[in-house]
């Protein structure tokens, strides 16, 4: 009997891959959006909000059908609530104010700057004044001003005389700032903490 040639070509994969790794791999660029969208959405029904609509709990179908003919998308904005809450809005006009109120917050939250000024136990009236001058200026631009007073050596025993002063600055910073934190005593220095009074 004529054997058969046996075939030398690249062999076939014993399994083929799960499905479950396809769709993940399919789903790999969708999983970017923050929000599920349309056909994404998983639940049975949802709570649609906004001005565009009647608002109130519709089935899913339903509420994909409205988007359909309004040439819109249906927005899931809280996945968490009982039903979910959509939107129907255009999807990348959505993304587009969100990324914006974004950036709006963000310029808005500043960045908090705190300026030390260091003082002697023993400071003079000309170098106190000049220091004062700084400070008020420190707290009118908005930043915090950390005064503390450096013991050297055994200037440490003039302790009662750093926190004197610095509770003299904050006084004289009245109008300014306010006392964040109280003098304390850390190592070798006395430190008071004022934040600027807001306007």
């Amino acid at each position: 009997m004529e054997k058969k040639p046996s075939w030398t070509g690249p062999k076939k994969p014993a399994t083929s891959r799960p499905a479950a790794e396809v769709a993940k791999k399919k789903g790999d660029k969708e999983g970017k959006d923050p929000h599920a969208i349309n056909d994404r959405i998983r639940a049975k029904e949802v709570r649609l909000v906004g001005d565009n609509v009647e608002q109130g709990v519709y089935p899913i179908a339903e509420a994909l059908r409205i988007a359909d003919e309004m040439d819109l998308d249906l927005i899931e904005i809280s996945p968490n609530a009982e039903p979910p809450v959509c939107r129907i809005l255009d999807y990348q006009k959505f993304l587009y104010q969100q990324r914006k109120r974004l950036k709006e917050q963000k310029a808005k939250s500043t960045k908090v700057v705190v300026k030390e000024i260091r003082f002697g136990p023993q400071t003079d009236d000309h170098d106190y004044n000049f220091k004062l001058k700084h400070a008020q200026g420190f707290l009118k631009e908005g930043a915090k001003v950390k005064a503390y007073v450096f013991f050297k050596g055994r200037s440490i025993l003039f302790k009662e005389q750093g926190e004197v002063l610095l509770l003299r600055f904050a006084n004289d910073l009245e109008e300014f700032g306010k006392v964040e934190q109280m003098p304390v005593l850390e190592g070798k220095r006395m430190t008071i903490m004022l934040t600027p009074k807001k306007k």
